[in-house]
């Protein structure tokens, strides 16, 4: 089955991988985004996907705006490719696009479509704390992530994860399900299943604004925001911009949830759980673990910090080498 791959960053490698590996499938080309300019010296980077298609002397289309590139629609028309995979692309494709294969253009999508369609579902299915998500592939239509189903696979999320690990898990699930997707399709053996718009949800992109920590929500809450925009959440301290990294919520409710290695966080933690304070006040320091803030509702661990121009360190260093002192507070 001859294959034209579209994708962008590093959740679509695996699936691209896949693709190359197996003898069954020919990878023609990659459509992928733009190089960007990033770091001191502004150099123009490479997608994780262009990467991978250099090392397999890949064609590589880059346009700007694809829908518009008449050269590139020219060329990936010629190719005659029995489908277009994608990936966490970037870009819409047109209708003009998605006539192009012969199976169709196949979407390998990061959630339980109808659920969190759009450009961020990993990051907003751990926000709202769902303790589960996975893989969709779908034949694409116009729309926003609105086309036929197709399979689905099912991944669960622990309380300690974040965004980048279960985009890593799903990577790997995601790659496997397309393989199967597509032999199925091949073989006329899947049945597409239109999406059901009343369940429909939506996952934007994500804003600046949204990785502000606010103490007075509660402390599974900022867990959450935490780990599903990780690692970029941000407060303030001491009148300097202090990243939260990694955070545990110290109640009861939690502890079976953790790993054998924090069993004496919950021995430590159990004498804390009467104290009171105002959203964002330090109110403890745990030894070898670190600050302990009061939320609107709950105790939250500060786990893992950096401070703005410093590496990232553990709570417990950051209490040290700044010598917090319990009673100042995070706003």
């Amino acid at each position: 089955m001859q294959v034209i791959f579209f994708g962008t960053p590093q959740f679509a490698v695996p699936t691209l991988q896949k693709l190359l590996d197996n003898p069954d499938f020919k990878v023609v080309g990659v459509v992928t985004q733009p190089d960007k300019r990033r770091g001191r010296g502004k150099q123009l980077i490479p997608s994780a996907v262009k990467k991978v298609a250099l090392e397999h002397d890949l064609l590589v289309w880059q346009p700007k705006k694809i829908k518009k590139a008449q050269k590139t629609l020219s060329e990936l028309r010629e190719t005659q490719a029995d489908a277009f995979v994608v990936a966490a692309y970037g870009q819409i494709l047109s209708p003009e696009i998605l006539s192009m294969p012969k199976l169709g253009c196949i979407n390998v999508h990061g959630s339980i479509l109808p659920q969190y369609r759009g450009a961020a579902p990993i990051q907003w299915s751990i926000y709202h704390g769902d303790n589960q998500t996975g893989i969709t592939t779908m034949l694409m239509d116009e729309g926003m992530d609105t086309g036929a189903m197709l399979l689905k696979a099912v991944t669960p999320i622990g309380l300690l994860d974040n965004a980048h690990q279960i985009a890593e898990k799903l990577a790997q699930q995601g790659a496997e399900l397309l393989i199967e997707t597509l032999r199925r399709l091949e073989l006329e053996d899947i049945l597409a299943t239109p999406q059901n718009p009343t369940e429909a949800t939506y996952a934007p992109l994500i804003k600046k604004s949204d990785y502000e920590i606010d103490w007075s929500k509660s402390a599974i809450a900022i867990h959450n925001q935490v780990r599903g925009f990780y690692p970029n959440c941000v407060t303030n301290f001491r009148d300097q911009s202090l990243k939260v990294m990694t955070t545990i919520p110290l109640a009861e409710t939690y502890w079976e949830s953790l790993p054998p290695g924090l069993k004496p966080l919950k021995e430590q933690s159990t004498n804390l759980l009467t104290l009171q304070g105002k959203p964002g006040e330090i109110v403890s320091t745990l030894k070898n673990f670190g600050p302990v803030i009061q939320t609107g509702e709950g105790l939250l661990l500060l786990q893992e910090v950096q401070l703005s121009g410093k590496r990232r360190q553990s709570g417990w260093d950051f209490v040290n080498g700044t010598r917090v002192e319990v009673g100042e507070i995070l706003v």
